[in-house]
C-alpha cells in the first residue's frame, strides 16, 4: 500500500515538475489569422497576450486530447522537445469545405490559449483537411521577456459571477459564460439564464456523477441591442460579440467569427472553454470542438441544445443525424475515419467502438434496441457514416442521454483534463 501511495505521489511530483521547469502560472495567447478558400489556406500571426494564471491542465502536457483538424505545438527551442500541444476545429475550416468557399476568399480571427514560457519556445500551428491532410502551417518563436506581448487582464474586468465553483483552477475544469444580446439592464435575466446552463448539463450522465469536475463562472459581457441578428428576417443587432444565424446559409447555425472580442471580455477570468449564451427564442446554437459553442436561451429546446452543442465544443463529438440534402453532406470522405470518437467509416473501427459490441451485432445494426450497434447515417451523411446508437443526444433533441460510445468519450476527455 504504501509503495502504491508513493508511486502516486512520484506521479504527481514528476507532472508538476515538467509544469513548472517550462511555464509559469500565466497565460499567453496567440491570435491568429485563417484566411483562403477551398483549394488554399494560409495561417498568419496576429498578436500575442499575456493574462494573469492558468487554467489548463498541468498534465499530459505533450498529449493531444484528441487528433482533430487542427494543432498547436509548443517546443522547447534548445532541445526540440513537445513541450505542450493541444487540437481544435475552427470555423474556418468548416467554411473553407463550403460552396462558398470554391468561389471566394475570406479570413476569420482564432484565439488559442497556452501556458506562458519561461524561456524563448517555438510554436506550430497545423491545419488540416477533411482527409487528415495538412493544407497549412505556421512557425513562430515566442520570446517571453517580448515588450510588445500585450498585457491584458490586470486592469479592467468584465463584471461575472460564479454559478457553480468546486475548486481551483488546478482542481476543476474552468467553462465561462458569456453573455450575448443581453444589455446592461437584462444582465438579471442574463445570471438566470446562465444558472440554468450547468443545471442542464448536470442532469445528463456523465455530467452528473462528474460535476465536482467543474466550475461555471457567468460573465455579464453587455450588449448595445437585446437580442442576436437574425439574417432571415433581415434582422442585424448591435451585440458584444456579433453573433449571427444562417452561418454557411444555414438557417439554425448560430456562430460568430469575432473570436478575439470574446477572449478580450475574459481576460483575467479563469477559463478553459466557453458557451456563448444568446438572449434570443430562435431556434439553433453551434459548438466547435476546443474554439466555443453558442446557444438560444429562451427556446423551449434550451436543456437538450445546450447539452449536445456542449457535446461538440467539449468532447469533440460529432452530429449523429444526417440530411439527404444538407448544406454539410459529404463532410467526411468514406475512405478516411473521422477523427470524432462517436462516428466511423469503418476503416479503421477498431480505433472506434469496436470493443463495446458484441461479436454478432450485424452491420449496419437494424435492431433499434441494441444498446451499442453500427447504425448507418451520421455526421450529415446517410450513407457509409455510422453512429453507435439508434438514438443519442448527438442526434435529436427527444433523446434522453448520451449513449454509451459518447458517455465513454466525454468521461475520458474528462480524466484527460484533471487527471494524473
Amino acid at each position: 500500500m504504501f509503495i502504491v501511495a508513493w508511486l502516486f505521489l512520484t506521479s504527481i511530483a514528476i507532472h508538476a515538475q515538467q509544469f513548472d521547469e517550462f511555464f509559469k502560472e500565466q497565460t499567453l495567447r496567440i491570435d491568429y489569422v485563417f484566411e483562403g478558400n477551398d483549394h488554399e489556406q494560409r495561417i498568419a500571426l496576429d498578436e500575442l497576450s499575456v493574462m494573469p494564471g492558468w487554467a489548463g491542465r498541468r498534465q499530459h502536457l505533450a498529449e493531444m486530447p484528441l487528433k482533430s483538424h487542427g494543432q498547436v505545438i509548443m517546443r522547447d527551442m534548445a532541445t526540440g522537445q513537445v513541450i505542450y500541444t493541444t487540437s481544435f476545429s475552427s470555423l474556418f475550416q468548416e467554411w473553407a469545405a463550403t460552396d462558398e468557399a470554391k468561389v471566394l476568399t475570406k479570413s476569420y480571427e482564432n484565439c488559442f490559449l497556452v501556458p506562458f514560457p519561461k524561456i524563448k519556445t517555438e510554436v506550430e500551428i497545423i491545419l488540416m483537411n477533411y482527409r487528415h491532410e495538412v493544407v497549412a502551417s505556421l512557425k513562430h518563436i515566442v520570446d517571453p521577456s517580448d515588450i510588445l506581448i500585450h498585457q491584458k487582464g490586470k486592469g479592467h474586468i468584465t463584471p461575472y459571477r460564479y454559478m457553480v465553483k468546486n475548486g481551483t483552477p488546478k482542481e476543476c475544469i474552468d467553462i465561462a459564460i458569456l453573455a450575448e444580446g443581453y444589455k446592461q439592464e437584462e444582465m438579471g435575466l442574463f445570471y438566470e439564464d446562465a444558472a440554468k446552463v450547468s443545471e442542464f448539463l448536470f442532469s445528463y450522465e456523465p455530467f452528473k456523477s462528474l460535476q465536482h469536475k467543474f466550475n461555471f463562472v457567468a460573465v455579464a459581457s453587455p450588449s448595445e441591442d437585446s437580442g442576436v441578428s437574425v439574417p432571415k428576417r433581415g434582422e442585424w443587432k448591435q451585440t458584444a460579440f456579433s453573433s449571427n444565424y444562417s452561418t454557411f446559409y444555414s438557417d439554425r447555425y448560430l456562430t460568430t467569427s469575432r473570436m478575439k472580442s470574446i477572449h478580450d471580455a475574459l481576460a483575467g477570468i479563469p477559463y478553459e472553454h466557453i458557451i456563448v449564451l444568446a438572449n434570443t427564442d430562435e431556434y439553433g446554437g453551434g459548438g466547435i470542438y476546443n474554439s466555443l459553442m453558442l446557444t438560444a436561451a429562451h427556446h423551449s429546446t434550451f436543456r437538450p441544445v445546450v447539452v449536445h452543442e456542449f457535446g461538440h465544443s467539449f468532447a469533440g463529438l460529432a452530429d449523429e443525424y444526417f440530411y439527404d440534402d444538407d448544406v454539410m453532406s459529404g463532410s467526411y470522405p468514406l475512405d478516411i475515419e473521422p477523427w470524432e470518437p462517436n462516428i466511423t467509416t469503418l476503416v479503421d473501427f477498431k480505433s472506434k467502438w469496436k470493443d463495446m459490441i458484441k461479436g454478432e451485432t450485424p452491420i449496419p445494426t437494424i435492431d433499434q434496441d441494441t444498446p451499442v450497434g453500427v447504425f448507418e447515417g451520421g455526421g450529415y451523411s446517410s450513407k457509409g457514416v455510422y453512429r453507435p446508437a439508434y438514438d443519442c443526444r448527438m442526434r435529436t433533441n427527444s433523446s434522453p442521454e448520451f449513449c454509451p460510445v459518447c458517455d465513454r468519450a466525454i468521461r475520458r476527455i474528462i480524466s484527460f483534463y484533471t487527471k494524473e
